[in-house]
């Protein structure tokens, strides 16, 4: 097993400034090399301390804050425009980089890519749905219309 400590959010494992335990080969494997985790030692906490401090200024300042934006994200829906076929099937897929732009293109404020969670794979034009975590207790759930352009 390999000590960890992350540097970034990484779904089912923890937050960044965690420090984890996982097998060796998914750290060598995976979190190592795309730069999500660093190997822990006794200097590192100095480095979870300042990890904390990054994720906490990035953080909303309060629950109020959180739920004020997930309202406003909630009740209007957010339009991204995208290059298609003839028959609706688009060239390439949306991913969350795509919807945290076309949020704040929408001007409803700026939101992180890693907190945007699709359920599925958008590969055509349509009405789909996608959750963003503004805070530990707070989710919006955000209606996207995917058009051809």
């Amino acid at each position: 097993m390999a000590k960890l400590i992350l540097t970034h959010e990484v779904t089912g494992l923890g937050t960044a400034g965690d420090v984890v335990e996982v097998k060796n080969g998914y750290a060598r494997n995976y979190l190592l090399p795309r730069g999500y985790a660093l190997t822990w030692s006794k200097g590192g906490e100095k480095q979870v301390e300042s990890i904390k401090a990054a994720r906490a200024a990035r953080a909303h300042a309060s629950i109020e804050a959180a739920q004020a934006q997930a309202g406003a994200l909630s009740a209007k829906p957010v339009t991204l425009t995208v290059k298609a076929g003839q028959s609706g099937r688009l060239f390439g897929t949306v991913k969350a980089v795509d919807v945290a732009k076309a949020v704040e293109a929408a001007g409803l404020g700026a939101i992180d890519k890693r907190m945007v969670e699709l359920p599925t794979h958008i590969k055509s034009v349509g009405k789909y749905t996608a959750t963003v975590r503004l805070h530990d207790d707070v989710s919006a759930v955000i209606d996207l219309n995917v058009v051809a352009g």
